[in-house]
């Protein structure tokens, strides 16, 4: 690649629980000897998603190339900390081939999208394209693709319910700014529900785009790498539910922190984490777990009432053996004292 040539960028979009760190930590691991760069934007203030992808740093791609931005949506923060980012990545040495930007959950695209007609860095880099993660399990049961005709229905026998909640303009927005939907886990949905969860994404989807299924993150990077859309030119083909807003907001959802001590059980806080899901309507619980006589940190994963948790790494020498868990809800449903005490126990 030629020194004037663009950097290619790759945004890796989707719902929470969706498989995002995980298809970058395989694309980490088998970028066919391209240097990448990641950019990984949490919401909340635990930085799981960034610790993980460092833990999986190669020459090709070091722990230094691997950059965690915390302070809120990156689309809200341009000026402050997405450019000055970007900037910092472009004068490594040497430069990276490929950038991939991690969005939070609950990011709107688009408007990521519209950073790149910054002019400090719209001459420098590109979007090879916008991917986004769809649950096939989680879209085949309809989750995020709600009937309109059932809704209207219901419009017509209860006024108080909304025409349309939070949680389904995301899942929309992102698929209708995708240059590719990757369907992940589909282990777990069969072949009924890949059948489904196509339907309803070609449903849901503006344009025609392609579908990709995928289990564990596990993909050939040349389908997903390279495909030199320069989405920042085509901003106009990717409607969204915000057009015409000056801005976006994230006001629909909150996270809560909660540190606690060592748990002698794993299992039952596996199991107070689906109750959080099933009782107050929790979204996304992660962080880690130290846990009574292991020497080594229990990683927890959950959507929903679905928790998947393994032991990641032993604790480094000083480090402090503590519980810590990030909890995020729709803003209506987060308690702070309520969720403390449910994973307290």
């Amino acid at each position: 690649m030629s020194d004037l040539s663009k950097v290619p960028v790759t945004i890796v979009t989707g719902f929470l629980g969706a498989g995002k760190t995980t298809l970058i930590s395989h694309l980490i691991r088998n970028a066919g000897g391209r240097r990448l760069a990641v950019v990984v934007n949490e919401f909340g203030t635990l930085g799981v998603d960034g610790d993980i992808l460092q833990s999986c740093a190669i020459p090709d791609c070091p722990a230094e190339n691997i950059v965690e931005l915390a302070n809120g949506c990156i689309c809200c923060t341009v000026a402050d900390d997405f450019i000055p980012t970007v900037e910092r990545l472009l004068a490594l040495e040497p430069r990276p081939d490929h950038i991939l930007i991690e969005t939070s959950g609950l990011a709107l695209p688009k408007p990521l999208l519209k950073a790149f007609e910054w002019p400090a860095i719209r001459s420098r880099i590109t979007v090879d394209g916008v991917l986004a993660l769809a649950d096939a399990e989680a879209v085949a049961a309809g989750r995020f693709a709600p009937d309109l005709a059932a809704v209207d229905a219901q419009r017509q026998a209860d006024p108080s319910i909304d025409h349309e909640t939070p949680l389904s303009e995301v899942f929309e927005d992102q698929l209708a700014c995708a240059d590719m939907v990757l369907l992940t886990k589909a282990d777990l949905a069969g072949p009924e529900g890949i059948a489904a969860a196509r339907a309803i994404i070609a449903a849901e989807s503006p344009r025609v785009v392609p579908v990709v299924e995928l289990t564990d993150g596990v993909v050939d990077p040349r389908v997903i790498l390279g495909l030199e859309a320069a989405a920042e030119n085509d901003v106009a083909a990717r409607p969204s539910h915000h057009d015409g807003e000056d801005d976006h907001e994230h006001d629909d959802f909150d996270s809560t922190v909660v540190t606690l001590g060592e748990i002698a059980d794993p299992d039952d806080l596996v199991v107070r984490i689906e109750a959080l899901a099933r009782e107050q309507h929790v979204l996304r619980v992660k962080g880690y777990v130290a846990v009574t006589g292991k020497p080594m940190r229990l990683l927890i994963q959950a959507v929903g009432s679905r928790v998947r948790h393994q032991y990641d790494r032993a604790w480094k020498p000083g480090e402090r053996r503590e519980t810590t868990l990030v909890a995020i809800a729709e803003r209506a449903h987060v308690d702070p004292i309520a969720i403390r005490a449910a994973l307290a126990g």
